[in-house]
């Protein structure tokens, strides 16, 4: 197969993806839209971030970056700005609003086991998430994933779920079988903002092997700011979440009404 054919297959699959994704969460959402309306900014969310991931999965136009910078468009886009798109989404509220009794009950039991708890906690999604971006960046993982596709997938895949566990344990937007308060969960994203800052400049100062210093700089520099500008995202939602939750205790007799973005207290 010619790589030009390889490539419109693999957008083809990657959009047929896409379609059945955004079909999955999408459907639900309309079939109840009578009896129990669900908001359509996060259907719109949830297709924001698999749009995300079709970009990522595509190649881009040659020359337009080099392989270095494109890596980081693509962490950018798979571990962290489409987690957070789809864990705003309330992905996991959805299911249960949807599903029989029988089956919503099966959901919440999955949600109880100790496997479960252990890795949507705060402290364990942390260590996922940046753990696993300093494991690549720091040994030959990022070598080898250049030259083999298995490992540069299956490297994509804990970048978006270790991402996605991070944000949604972060945001709680879902129910969740820990009920942190909002100062923990803001002491976890400012670790978070942290080590991320730090692995940027780390980068800047190490380049990976076979990544000559002027990729290093350009793409260590978008890591920085471009994962700053969407861990700021993240810190506006969780000090909204803060003072929605603070004025409802101070305001007892007001009925609360659903916000965006609203934490599961």
């Amino acid at each position: 197969m010619h790589p030009h054919e390889a490539s419109t297959s693999g957008g083809l699959f990657a959009a047929i993806v896409a379609v059945a994704t955004v079909a999955v969460y999408v459907g639900p959402a309309l079939a109840n839209r009578r009896r129990r309306p669900w908001p359509v900014y996060r259907s719109v969310l949830w297709s924001a971030g698999v749009a995300c991931l079709v970009i990522a999965a595509l190649p881009g136009p040659e020359g337009t970056a080099t392989p270095f910078v494109d890596h980081t468009i693509d962490h950018l886009l798979v571990g962290m700005l489409a987690p957070l798109l789809m864990a705003l989404a309330a992905p996991v509220t959805l299911a249960l609003r949807s599903l029989d009794p029988v089956p919503a009950r099966r959901v919440t039991r999955l949600l109880r086991l100790r496997a479960v708890r252990f890795v949507t906690h705060p402290v364990t999604a942390l260590l996922l998430n940046v753990g696993g971006m300093w494991a690549v960046y720091t040994t030959g993982i990022f070598e080898t994933m250049h030259e083999n596709p298995v490992v540069s997938g299956l490297v994509h895949t804990h970048f978006f779920l270790a991402g996605y566990l991070f944000t949604a344990a972060v945001l709680a937007v879902d129910p969740t079988p820990h009920r942190h308060r909002h100062l923990y969960r803001a002491g976890v994203l400012a670790v978070a903002v942290a080590a991320h800052g730090i692995l940027a400049k780390f980068l800047f100062a190490h380049p990976p092997a076979g990544v000559s210093a002027s990729d290093t700089e350009t793409g260590s520099i978008l890591m920085y700011y471009a994962g700053d500008a969407i861990d700021a995202v993240l810190i506006v939602v969780v000090c909204w979440q803060w003072f929605t939750a603070r004025r409802r205790k101070t305001a007892p007799s007001v009925n609360p009404v659903e916000r965006p973005f609203a934490a599961q207290q």
